[in-house]
This record gives structure tokens, C-alpha cells and sequence, in this order.
């Protein structure tokens, strides 16, 4: 049979008690009731008792334990608080005419404080009947029946009665369970506490575990309500955070067949190699496990406490927990009570004066009462842990009598009802607000109280242990303040500085993580290529970089690419621009001279009119080369390639027909005549530049109206530079264009060195082989310079390209003509040039 199917049957048989009225008792255990016209149940853990081997729930004799000195301190927290109140006088008393009692009940166990809340229904059930007010029901006598239960002190004893008082709406406040789950209102609708919720604590944890970026952890839980759901809390939420729990267990109640359980929890702490262990658990279970932590020699470890065990002598008065490395705990916020230690000087005083230490009759076993004034001749000392508690009971108290003052209506200096059902008091105290040492108390939504906890360290003098507050947390906000330097780490290093607990060291800036298993703490770092980046150490993805921007293998940030343009206040744009205009003033003085002796035979020899058309075409090539300078725009883009195939064709092809000219006069006029002079005389050379040159000029502008070149950025050249140029510079287009320009070259070509035998001043096949090779090899190193790179220099290669290309014409075709027409005027008469031809014509014969 599992635990909760015997705790079922268990409750049923008591039950089964009540209705019969076997439990028919009242407990008389001196000092543990006092009378009164309202009374409180107050639930109380006065001993420490060990649970049965088996795990079944049941009832041993509280007596029989330890005495658990900060369970007295509680329960005399409360009768603090009660006489208090009783003997308030003046305008401000509370209750006037009104004495509260109280049922005292020793819970030193699950069974005993289920058995306690049974006996307290009990006595609601044969004095209530159900559908009457309690002002004029004649059966309910207050003072005898609780209207509301402080208590008890742990989650574990506190689910049950909860669920049982919840059902009959019996208001009741715990002064220490935590457990989150008691905050649902539909399960437990009449359940407070003067604690904070453990979602609180558990936020508080993570909180400091982000703190000191303690992100590989170990978490334990004792095996109750408290310990389970606060390891489901904290386990749900780690992951948000970033924290990874390594190892995970559970701490059994203690006996011989756990043994083995224990040293295996250590085992796996240990293994896992983690320096920081979270323990939510209570103090009743953590103390049998951390002697076996002690056993195995654990020190240097970071123990992360709850507020039930990390301010506990119980668990600091193990011998040898001193070793085991740092503890850092929640607490609730320090608190004192004015009068409450002279209070518990008295009733030490009052039980000296009573030697009847006897227990109280045998009949009273099964509800476990105790004499308090046997306990409080122990003179237990009295801690801060045990006064921060106290004024949680001494707040519960006050909550219950606020409540009756609202709900009796006792504002008028006098109470106005004298009889009140607890449920008729549950809604007055979820409104109530009051003030105790300048602190306000009140309950929200859930019946949790909107505070806090002190961060506490265990600081050790030798082997005197105490507390230090080094911090505080606070809900609403989520704040957390740690003065560092007040903590002591227990560690090897000569610095004492804060532990390490990582799976894997962070990966640097400008690296990513590369999972390496199930826990997302453990990984390996991986560089981020190019062209991304990554400013911190926890993604496991690199962040792309704009397309504008740049980076280089593992960066942490983008740097602006460099902008490629060929600018015009470049130095090499300068003399650029110089050769340009040497260029173009080149062109127009050969163009005068040639203007100003049209009519020589020199002239004529050269094509007349036609070395006018050419020069132009030259200078119109040249002029093109200004659509490379500066940032690209739509028209420069546009006239660009087109200016210049266009402009040059037109010059090829006059370079073409005038060879093609002089081949036939001399060597195929005389063979085909008709053919020669049909031709010449219909204006066929014209006609031929002309075709030529439409035929260029449409290919270009269909290119450009298909498909037109656009201002454009090429990011891909580069990963650290944008260059700055047109769209479709190497489109089929463009393709079509530079190969129709070189057929041309290699037609022009071809007829020139057909004449290469005419007579010298018609012999132009050295001179146009020299231009047609400097045109070749100024475009193949361009376009070598163009496929291995970009930027400014390529920008002036294709500029320099084109300015020697109409350098190498007018060098080559024009250079030589003016040389006779300015510095030899005797060879240019047309005696010269009959010579030469009748020389020419005799060396034929």
C-alpha cells in the first residue's frame, strides 16, 4: 500500500471516530489553554519525532521526541500575542470587552497535525448547526470553538488541514509553510500566511544564481510537499535563466534501508562536478543527509539555503558542518518584538514556582498534550531565527483579532456582536491592513503576504556559528541587492573570490556556442565567419552583419565597408583628367591642321573629309572616359559603353574604308572596274561608314532599352568594400557590342596590311598594326586588371584604356601625316606623290 492510500484510510478511520464521538476531549496540558470569548487554535510543533521505517503515516507520542525549542518560542509567540491584546486599555484597545482564548495543539508530526485539525472540527460540528447566524444560534458558544487556526509551521503539515478546514471555511494563517501550491485559492479558500510564498524563494534563488552566474547546478529536495514542489518550481523556471541543473534528488526520510539513497546523492553532487547545490529542503530531513555530506569530505561547495534550514541551529549544530564551504540563505526580513523576551523571562519565572512536573493524565496521549511549563524550564535560548518566526505568529494573531474588530463592529469604543462564525470571518479578514512596527500587514489576492527575504551567510569564528545579512529581495519589483564583500567564500583560492560553477566557460566575444549535449551549458565555441558578428557570449547563432557592412572572422561588431569609386579630386583622377585634355587638345590641333591643308595630297591621301569624321569619333571616344569618374549616375551609365564603341567604330571603320580604297585603286581597280567605280561613285564609301556605324549603334541601343544599365553596388567582389559601378558591364550586350568592335579591328586590319607593299604615302600598315596592337593590349590588360580586381585603380585602367586606344589612332594613322604637313612641306606636292606612284608602278613591271 503507497502513502497516500494508507493517509486515505488513515483519515477515514478518524473520521469514522468523530462521528461516533470517541474523540470527545478537550486538552487541559497546563498553559496549553486558556479561555476566552473568542477562541484561537493554535498549532504548534513542540517536539522533533523521527517518522515510522515503514513510511506508513502514523501517530507516535510527541513526548517521546526532541524538545524543538523554536517550536516553544512559537507557541509562546502566540500567548504573547493574545495577552497583549487581552490587556490593552485606552481609546486604542482593540477588542474592548472582548477576551480572546486559545486551544494549544503539539504537532510534532504529519498524523499530529491532521489528528489536531480533526479534534478542532470536532468541536465545530457539535456545537454548530449549519443554516443559523451565529448571532442567534443558541447552540454555538465561541468560547469554546476556534474561529480561526494559526499553524502550522511546514507546508507538509499544513496540505491536509488546509484542504480540511478550506471545506468548513475555518480561517486559518500559518506562520511558516511556504508551499506555492497553497496559494490556490479553489483547493485551500480559507488559507493565509505571514510567510512568503515559495514562489517567492524560488525567485529569489534564481535571482542569486544569476547574481554570481552560477549556471551549473545541483538541486535537492527533501521527499515532501515542501521539497518537491519547490524543486518542480525552481526546475521550471532555471532554464529561462540559463541555469542548467546537472544532477537532481530527492532526500528521504532517514532510516537504515535510506542509507544507501543518501551517500548516493552525495555520490552524484560530486560527480557532476558542481560547486553551487541548491537544497530545498526542511530542516527536519536536511539534518540526517548533511552528516553523510560531512562523511564523504564535500568542502568548498556554495549551498544554496531556504528560509526553513539556512537560519536553523538545527542544522548548524551538526558537528562538522563548518567544512562544507559557503552557505547562502534566504530569511525571512529580521524583525523584533518589543516585550516578547521579558514575556518568556516571566513564564520561566512561573514554571519554577510549579513542582508538579508531572504529565497530564494518560487519556490525553493521542492529542499530544504537553505541559509548557516542563518545556519551559529547559530556558531555551532565544535566536534571531526563532524572534523573525515569533512575529510571524505574533502577525497571524493580530490578523484574526483585526478581523473580529471589523467584524464585531468594535469601532465605537465597545463591541456590537458577541457571537461570530468562523466563516463569517474569513471575508473581514482577507480586507484587513494594519501596521506593526512601522511594517504593513496584509494579505493579497492569494492570502500571501506582498514581502521579502534578508539574503543571510553563515559565518563561522572557529566553531561558533552565526548569521550575516549580506542582501535582500524584494517581489514587486524582482530586486535583488548583495553586498559582496560581506560574504566569505569558503574556497582554495588565495583571493577567496566567488566559486566557479560552469559547465563550460563562456565563449568569447565574436565566438558562438556549438551545443555539445542535452544541457545547454555545455558546449564548445565555434568563430563566427565573416561578415557576421556577435557581441555576446550566449547565442548559439552569429548575427549577420547589414549588407552595407563588414566584419572579419570572430568580430563582435560590423565596420562600414570602404566605398571603391574612382573620385575627382583623386591624385590619379588629376592626371587623369590631364591626359584627357592633352587627349582632346591632341585631336582638335590635328583636326585644324588637317582643316587648314584639306586640299594637300597629304590630306587627301588620308581620306580628305573623312580624317575630320575620325578625329571627331576620337574625341567623342575620349570624352567618354568622363563617365568613369565620380559616383555612377543614370546617365553615365547609360552613355558610358555606347559612347565609346560607337565613337570608335565610327573611326575603325573609316580606317576600314580607306584601306579598302587604296587596296583597289592599286591592286583590283584594273580587274574589276564596273565593280570599283560603281561603288565609288554611288557614294559607297559613305554609305559603308554610315552601315557600319547604324549597325553598332543599334546593337547598343536595343541593349540599353532591353536591359538598362543601372547606378549599382557590387558587395560580392569584396567582403570589406562596396564598389561603386554600373549594372550589366558584362552583359551579352555588351558582349555583342566589344565583339562587333573587334571583327571590325581585325577587318581593318586585314585590308591595311594588304597595303603593304603601296608606295609609302599610302602604305599605312605599320602605322595601323601599331595602333591596332596598342588598342589590343591597353583592352586585355584592362580586362585582366578588371577580373582579379575592383576599385579605383580598375576604374583608371579603363580610363587609361580608352584614352591610349584614341592615342594609339592618333598616333599611329594621324602622327605621321602631320609630321610631312608641318615639318616636311616638300614631300606633301603632288609631284612627290606622282613619283612615288610611278616608282611604284615601274617596280610592278
Amino acid at each position: 500500500m503507497d502513502l497516500s492510500g494508507a493517509l486515505f484510510l488513515s483519515l477515514g478511520w478518524l473520521m469514522l471516530q468523530l462521528a461516533d464521538g470517541e474523540l470527545d476531549y478537550v486538552s487541559q496540558g497546563r498553559g496549553m489553554q486558556l479561555q476566552g470569548d473568542f477562541l484561537i487554535a493554535g498549532l504548534f510543533p513542540l517536539h522533533y519525532t523521527d517518522g515510522p521505517s515503514d513510511g506508513l503515516p502514523a501517530l507516535g507520542p510527541c513526548k517521546k521526541g526532541r524538545n524543538n525549542k523554536h517550536g516553544f518560542h512559537l507557541m509562546q509567540a502566540m500567548r504573547f500575542a493574545v495577552e497583549e491584546i487581552n490587556n490593552s486599555t485606552g481609546p486604542q484597545t482593540l477588542l474592548p470587552g472582548i477576551k480572546l482564548g486559545y486551544q494549544l495543539y503539539d504537532i510534532c508530526s504529519i498524523p499530529a497535525s491532521i489528528l489536531a485539525t480533526l479534534d478542532l472540527l470536532q468541536q465545530h460540528h457539535r456545537t454548530s448547526t449549519p443554516g443559523t447566524e451565529g448571532d442567534t444560534d443558541p447552540n454555538y458558544n465561541n468560547s469554546l470553538r476556534a474561529v480561526a487556526v494559526i499553524g502550522p509551521d511546514s507546508s507538509s503539515k499544513s496540505i491536509t488541514p488546509a484542504a480540511l478546514l478550506g471545506a468548513y471555511l475555518i480561517p486559518q494563517i500559518s506562520y511558516e509553510a511556504s508551499n506555492e501550491k497553497l496559494s490556490n485559492k479553489y483547493l485551500y479558500p480559507a488559507f493565509f500566511r505571514t510567510i512568503p510564498s515559495d514562489k517567492n524563494q524560488v525567485a529569489a534563488m534564481i535571482q542569486l544564481l544569476v547574481r554570481f552566474n552560477w549556471t551549473w547546478i545541483a538541486l535537492l529536495g527533501s521527499d515532501n510537499d515542501y521539497g518537491l514542489d519547490g524543486m518542480k518550481s525552481l526546475s521550471e523556471q532555471a532554464p529561462h535563466h540559463g541555469i542548467c541543473i546537472a544532477y537532481k534528488g530527492i532526500i528521504p526520510s532517514h532510516s537504515k534501508d535510506t542509507i544507501p539513497t543518501m551517500r548516493s546523492l552525495v555520490e552524484g553532487i560530486l560527480k557532476t562536478k558542481v560547486n553551487t547545490i541548491v537544497l530545498f529542503s526542511s530542516k527536519s530531513k536536511l539534518s540526517k543527509f548533511f552528516p553523510y555530506v560531512i562523511e564523504r569530505n564535500v568542502t568548498e561547495k556554495v549551498w544554496i539555503g531556504t528560509e526553513d534550514w539556512s537560519v536553523a541551529t538545527l542544522i548548524s549544530d551538526i558537528p562538522g558542518i563548518h567544512v562544507i564551504g559557503t552557505v547562502l540563505g534566504m530569511s525571512v526580513k529580521n524583525a523584533s518584538l518589543s516585550g516578547f523576551q521579558e514575556f518568556e523571562r516571566k513564564v520561566v519565572e512561573a514554571s519554577m514556582k510549579h513542582s508538579n512536573t508531572q504529565d497530564v493524565s494518560d487519556g490525553n496521549d493521542c492529542l499530544q498534550s504537553t505541559d509548557l511549563y516542563t518545556l519551559a524550564k529547559k530556558k531555551f535560548s532565544l535566536e534571531n531565527y526563532d524572534i523573525t518566526s515569533s512575529v510571524n505568529v505574533y502577525k497571524a494573531v493580530y490578523a484574526v483579532a483585526h478581523a473580529l474588530h471589523q467584524a464585531l463592529r468594535c469601532d465605537s469604543g465597545q463591541c456590537q456582536r458577541s457571537n461570530m462564525y468562523p466563516w463569517q470571518l474569513l471575508p473581514w479578514l482577507k480586507q484587513v491592513r494594519f501596521s506593526l512596527d512601522n511594517t504593513s500587514v496584509y494579505f493579497d489576492m492569494n492570502g500571501d503576504p506582498p514581502t521579502g527575504y534578508d539574503i543571510v551567510t553563515w559565518v563561522w569564528t572557529g566553531k561558533d556559528w552565526s548569521l550575516r545579512v549580506v542582501g535582500s529581495f524584494s517581489p514587486d519589483p524582482i530586486t535583488l541587492r548583495i553586498d559582496e564583500d560581506q560574504i566569505e567564500w569558503h574556497n582554495s583560492g588565495a583571493s577567496r573570490s566567488v566559486p566557479l560553477s560552469i559547465c563550460t566557460p563562456p565563449c568569447k566575444k565574436g565566438h558562438k556556442k556549438l551545443l555539445t549535449g542535452h544541457h545547454t551549458c555545455c558546449f564548445e565555441c565555434e568563430e563566427c565567419p565573416s561578415a557576421t558578428f556577435l557581441n555576446i557570449s550566449e547565442s548559439t547563432t552569429c548575427q549577420q552583419c547589414l549588407p552595407e557592412q563588414w566584419s572579419p572572422p570572430g568580430s563582435e561588431q560590423c565596420l562600414n565597408r570602404t566605398v571603391l569609386l574612382l573620385a575627382w579630386d583623386d591624385p590619379l583622377s588629376i592626371a587623369l583628367l590631364v591626359f584627357l585634355a592633352a587627349c582632346v587638345l591632341m585631336t582638335s590641333s590635328t583636326a585644324l591642321i588637317l582643316l587648314l591643308n584639306l586640299n594637300t595630297p597629304v590630306a587627301k591621301s588620308a581620306g580628305g573629309r573623312t580624317c575630320l569624321l575620325m578625329l571627331a569619333a576620337l574625341t567623342a571616344a575620349a570624352m567618354s572616359s568622363l563617365c568613369h569618374f565620380g559616383q555612377p549616375s543614370p546617365l553615365a551609365c547609360l552613355l558610358k559603353q555606347p559612347l565609346f564603341n560607337f565613337s570608335f567604330t565610327v573611326c575603325l571603320a573609316c580606317i576600314t574604308v580607306r584601306s579598302l580604297q587604296v587596296v583597289c585603286i592599286f591592286k583590283f581597280a584594273s580587274k574589276l572596274p564596273p565593280a570599283y567605280d560603281k561603288w565609288a561613285k554611288k557614294h559607297g564609301p559613305e554609305f559603308t561608314i554610315f552601315l557600319v556605324s547604324v549597325i553598332i549603334l543599334f546593337i547598343s541601343v536595343v541593349r540599353v532599352a532591353l536591359n538598362p544599365p543601372q547606378p549599382s553596388q557590387d558587395l560580392d567582389f569584396y567582403t570589406d568594400s562596396i564598389v561603386l559601378e554600373c549594372s550589366n558591364t558584362l552583359s551579352p550586350g555588351a558582349g555583342l557590342e566589344a565583339t562587333y568592335v573587334a571583327l571590325l579591328s581585325i577587318l581593318c586590319f586585314y585590308f591595311s596590311y594588304m597595303g603593304k607593299d603601296l608606295p609609302a604615302n599610302y602604305n599605312e600598315a605599320k602605322c595601323v598594326t601599331f595602333s591596332l596592337m596598342v588598342y589590343m593590349i591597353s583592352w586585355i590588360s584592362f580586362f585582366t586588371v578588371y577580373y582579379i580586381s575592383r576599385g579605383p585603380f580598375t576604374i583608371a585602367t579603363h580610363v587609361f584604356a580608352i584614352l591610349f586606344s584614341v592615342l594609339a589612332v592618333l598616333w599611329g594613322y594621324f602622327l605621321p601625316k602631320i609630321y610631312i604637313i608641318v615639318l616636311r612641306p616638300q614631300m606633301n606636292t603632288t609631284a612627290h606623290f606622282q613619283n612615288c606612284i610611278q616608282m611604284y608602278t615601274m617596280s610592278k613591271k
